[in-house]
């Protein structure tokens, strides 16, 4: 594995995660968060960091299979579009929790989907494995875009 394949596949979702959750730790223990309108469909707090460790796990795993598979030039643009991907992770967790913006939130969301899903399809097309590893990714970041949304419009 080459420092570029680590680099990416490895440090890239370590810096979400850790950027996320410095913006997301107090966020979630604020009066703000607390007081707003959430859906029923929300799930609980515990869910939360269970899903996103696992998430970024299978996401480090996606990016290697996927890099592994592809020439040099695929593999660049794979890293780009991996590093523009963790940026919308972590920047929603800014956007939502430290910022407090909820339809710009809610825009980084779509973003952050958007950018899931091509990332699932890229990996996909060069390995299998490593497409349908970021296929639960993809649909979580879908099913945040709802969330956030959800609560956007409850607290206009």
């Amino acid at each position: 594995m080459s420092k570029r394949e680590i680099l990416s596949s490895i440090g890239l979702p370590v810096a979400a995660a850790v950027t996320g959750s410095v913006a997301t730790s107090s966020g979630v223990r604020s009066q703000w968060y607390e007081q707003l309108d959430k859906p029923r469909f929300q799930p609980p707090a515990a869910v939360f960091p269970i899903a996103w460790t696992l998430l970024y796990a299978g996401s480090a795993l996606a990016s290697k299979k996927a890099q592994d598979a592809m020439t040099q030039s695929d593999a660049t643009d794979y890293r780009r579009r991996l590093a523009v991907n963790m940026a919308l992770n972590s920047g929603w967790c800014w956007a939502f929790f430290r910022g407090q913006r909820l339809g710009a939130s809610v825009v980084v969301a779509g973003a952050l989907a958007a950018s899931s899903t091509d990332l699932a399809r890229v990996a996909g097309q060069a390995s299998r494995p490593a497409g349908a590893l970021l296929a639960p990714y993809a649909a979580w970041t879908g099913f945040a875009t709802v969330l956030t949304t959800a609560i956007w419009r409850r607290n206009r």
